[in-house]
């Protein structure tokens, strides 16, 4: 009779440990948008377009430009829309300088100045004024954004696309 040892247990296995936040939310779905087949002219001109987009200074228009464009276009309405929405805290942060210069802008200057105070005092004694010139103020910034997004988008759209071949081709690459 031979002896044979006891086997040795396996040594328990870590668990994974689950995928960040910006992995779930921003890599994975970007890594599938490259998986799809687009080109890299509709790859660059959906991220341009998402990014334009994302920097409207008027909230909640992005959704509705980026899927109208998107469809119009015949791009990726996901991508776009992830590329606009990821520019959200961008938007935030340049919306209050371009409505200050669009009040300037669209204001004949001698008005009230665009300030929260001025706001909570126009709102308190004369509410239709508050109004005009929050209206004068957005009308200004989305006219400012219009002008400068042209050139962003050219830049973008025709500065992605050597990025687009080269990680479209590593891509191919990989998966042969």
């Amino acid at each position: 009779m031979s002896y044979s040892p006891a086997p040795v247990p396996a040594p328990p296995v870590a668990p994974a440990t689950p995928p960040s936040w910006w992995r779930r939310r921003v890599v994975e779905p970007v890594l599938n948008i490259l998986r799809q087949g687009l080109t890299p002219k509709q790859l660059s001109l959906t991220v341009a377009l998402g990014v334009v987009f994302g920097l409207v200074p008027i909230l909640g228009i992005t959704t509705l430009l980026g899927t109208a464009t998107a469809v119009r276009l015949r791009l990726n309405v996901a991508a776009l829309l992830l590329v606009s929405h990821l520019m959200s805290p961008v938007q935030l942060l340049l919306i209050i300088p371009l409505m200050k210069l669009g009040a300037k802008l669209i204001g004949s200057g001698t008005g009230p100045e665009l300030t929260l105070e001025q706001l909570q005092h126009l709102f308190g004694t004369d509410w239709q004024q508050a109004l005009h010139l929050l209206w004068q103020a957005g009308l200004g910034a989305l006219l400012i954004w219009a002008v400068a997004s042209v050139p962003l988008a050219l830049l973008l759209n025709f500065g992605l696309r050597p990025l687009f071949r080269r990680l479209l081709a590593r891509q191919s690459r990989v998966t042969e």
